[in-house]
This record gives C-alpha cells, sequence and structure tokens, in this order.
C-alpha cells in the first residue's frame, strides 16, 4: 500500500543535506559550545555562532539577536513571560488573538492567574486579526501584542506588517509566533517592526528539539526575565548545554529555506490550487477554510459537510493528514481555531488540514485527490443524516 505524508505543518523530515551537516558534530566535532579554553569547544561554539548567521540571514537580524531554545512552545514562553517579568513596573496588559498557538494562549492564561491583563482579540471569517482591533486595544498599561504570523491550522497569513507598524507607534513591544511562517514566506523582522519572533527548526526540515527567539537589540533594546537558572548561557537567558548539532541543523535548514523559498513557494503553491479544484470538482458541500490567498503555499484547510474529520483519516489510513477535531477530556472538541471563524460544529468536526511539503509529488497530490473523494462519497452514502 502507498503511503503518502501530508501532515507537513505538525512536522517535516530532516532534509538529507541538513543531516549531512549535523553528523560530525554528534562524533569528533562533539565539543560543548561553552569549554572555550580548547579547541573541541571552540569548534562547537563557531559551529553555533555559525547556525546563528544562517537563521538571522533567513530574517534579516543580527546573529546576536537569536537565542537558541529547544523548540517554538519554550520560545513563545519565554517571550510572553519574560516581558511580564521584566515589564511589570511598566504596565500588566497584553493582547493576543484567539487563533493563536496554544503555547502563546496557554501562557496568556498562566499570566492572567499571576496578575496579568489578556485581551484576546476575535477574528474575521477568514481567520485573519483586524489591525484597527489592535490599536483599539490598546492601553497605557499595554507591554506586548503577540500575533502569529501564519496560522498552523487553516494557512491564513496576518497582517503582521500593519500591526507593527500600529504597535511600533503606540511604542508597545510586538512578538510574533513566525513557526508555521519562517521558510515558507518572507519573513523581514525590520520591515514588519518585529521586538521578538519564535521559530522552530522541525517546522522548516531541521531537527526536534531545537528552536531560536529572536529578540531585538536596539531601537528598543529589548530586556528578558530568565525563565531558568544556571550557567548564563544563551547571553543569560537561556542556560544549559548548547545543542550544538541541532543548531547546526537549524542553520542548515534555514540556509536552504533561504535559497529555494521562492521556487519551492511556487511548486507548493501549484500543488495546493490542483489539489484544491479536484476536491471542489469532484465534491458537493465543500468550504475553504482560511483566507483564499493570504495563506501559506503549502496549507489545505477543507471542511466536508454531513461527515466526520476523524472518520475520514480513518478512511485514509495510508495518508498522514490531521482533523479539524482533537480529543480533550476524552471528548472529540470541534478546533477552537475554527470555531473562532464563527464556523458551526458540524463543519469544524469535518474539516481536513493538508500540508504539502519538499518532498510530495504530483503523483501524490493526485493520489491523495481520488482518496479523499472516494472517502467522502463512501462516508456521505453511510451519513443517516443525507
Amino acid at each position: 500500500m502507498q503511503t503518502i505524508f501530508m501532515d507537513h505543518h505538525a512536522t517535516t523530515p530532516v532534509d538529507p543535506r541538513v543531516l549531512d551537516a549535523m553528523l560530525p558534530y554528534f562524533t569528533e566535532r562533539f565539543g560543548n559550545a561553552a569549554s572555550r579554553n580548547h579547541a573541541w569547544g571552540r569548534e562547537a561554539q563557531r559551529a553555533a555562532d555559525f547556525a546563528r548567521k544562517q537563521i538571522a540571514d533567513l530574517i534579516h537580524c543580527d546573529p546576536s539577536e537569536i537565542i537558541f531554545t529547544s523548540g517554538g512552545t519554550e520560545s513563545n514562553n519565554m517571550a510572553l513571560k519574560g516581558i511580564a517579568e521584566t515589564y511589570r513596573e511598566k504596565g500588566n496588559h497584553l493582547i493576543t488573538a484567539a487563533t493563536e498557538h496554544k503555547s502563546v494562549l496557554d501562557a496568556g492564561n498562566r499570566l492572567e492567574k499571576n496578575g496579568m491583563k489578556v485581551t484576546v482579540l476575535p477574528v474575521n471569517s477568514f481567520g485573519q486579526v483586524c489591525p484597527n482591533d489592535v490599536a483599539a486595544a490598546i492601553l497605557p498599561s499595554t507591554i506586548l501584542i503577540s500575533i502569529m504570523a501564519a496560522n498552523n491550522e487553516i494557512g491564513t497569513i496576518q497582517p503582521i506588517r500593519e500591526i507593527g507598524e500600529i504597535a511600533k507607534a503606540a511604542g508597545v513591544l510586538f512578538h510574533s509566533d513566525a513557526i508555521q511562517a519562517v521558510g515558507k514566506i518572507p519573513v523581514d523582522v525590520q520591515e514588519m517592526n518585529l521586538d521578538m519572533l519564535s521559530l522552530s527548526a522541525h517546522k522548516i526540515y531541521g531537527p526536534k528539539g531545537i528552536g531560536a527567539l529572536y529578540i531585538r537589540k536596539k531601537n528598543p533594546k529589548v530586556r528578558l526575565a530568565t525563565l531558568l537558572d544556571g550557567g548564563g548561557q544563551e547571553n543569560g537567558l537561556r542556560p544549559g548545554t548548547l545543542n550544538v548539532p541541532g543548531a547546526v541543523g537549524f542553520g542548515k535548514a534555514a540556509e536552504i529555506c533561504a535559497n529555494e523559498m521562492p521556487e519551492e513557494s511556487r511548486r507548493l503553491t501549484k500543488m495546493r490550487e490542483a489539489l484544491k479544484e479536484t476536491l471542489f470538482q469532484g465534491l458537493s458541500d465543500v468550504v475553504l477554510n482560511g483566507h483564499p490567498s493570504d495563506r501559506l503555499p503549502n496549507n489545505l484547510n477543507i471542511s466536508f459537510a454531513h461527515i466526520e474529520g476523524e472518520s475520514l483519516m480513518m478512511e485514509l489510513k495510508e495518508i498522514a493528514l490531521s482533523s479539524g477535531s482533537a480529543c480533550m477530556t476524552g471528548q472529540i472538541e470541534p478546533s477552537y481555531v475554527l470555531k473562532a471563524l464563527g464556523m458551526t460544529n458540524d463543519l469544524a468536526h469535518g474539516a481536513l488540514r493538508i500540508g504539502l511539503g519538499r518532498f510530495n509529488t504530483d503523483d501524490e497530490v493526485c493520489y491523495t485527490g481520488g482518496r479523499v473523494i472516494e472517502a467522502v462519497k463512501k462516508l456521505r452514502r453511510m451519513s443517516p443524516v443525507l
């Protein structure tokens, strides 16, 4: 049986070129980057610094503004909680959006329990935040705005540049969870007026267990409280022995994205549109979720009326996909992202997220389209409401 991976928003395979770059740092170049008194440590430090530059070049910042973390969740937590602690005498108000990743929303909930006030902005039917709503929500006590660059479920791209202009004019720090966006669409922290930005390697064909946080050093200089205590690594912000092989892999993955992104984005967009056309022509009662054009090139999120996404996935066992439901407290609940768009439970439960990737082929897209149509028709024939 043919097996196909189309869940690239969840994770990506390590690119062979990335693995090749990493391998020496597990064996002969195994030094601790903090041990600079001998050649092994200095070599590891040079490798980490080069990786910082590769990542910085992708998002247009200085390498010294890149802090390595264990992944996107830690980066988001570091940004929100670090700002809340450092700037608590200046204010206690945070602005975010209803469709953010749980690592942002749950961090906001934790901060609320500790006395922060959190405004969670609604989104429109495409999943976008209105910049005017951001401006209206800013208070004298607002110290941080955190809006994701692109959504991990529906692929919608947010108006980050416009929000960044609003934040800068108001003198409020601006963070973006860009974990899904970096490497897929152009991201420039200078043009977007971003003060912090979260990244993760395993979303861009790098290894798991390594991420980064961009922290602006000037105009303004962002100060973060540390969440951990220890040896003072990563400019004192993230103590602990640096994952040098992971950093090297992250850097190589970022370099590949920087070089290949334009061509790869065109290829993925073409594949996505072909798949969308196939599904819309082959089936009735189909709804596209997210923005029709302001979306990640590899994202297709579609709701099929009168079926359950979980049942659809069971019919498509040979294809790795994601549904619009999540198991929470023993119950299958519709995605909070889809619900934030104003979607009915029926359509939210019938959603399917398809995440195309670097190694997918046109033949795989063709096969997937045919199998989804076949499975939806079968489930609808079995549905008691039709």
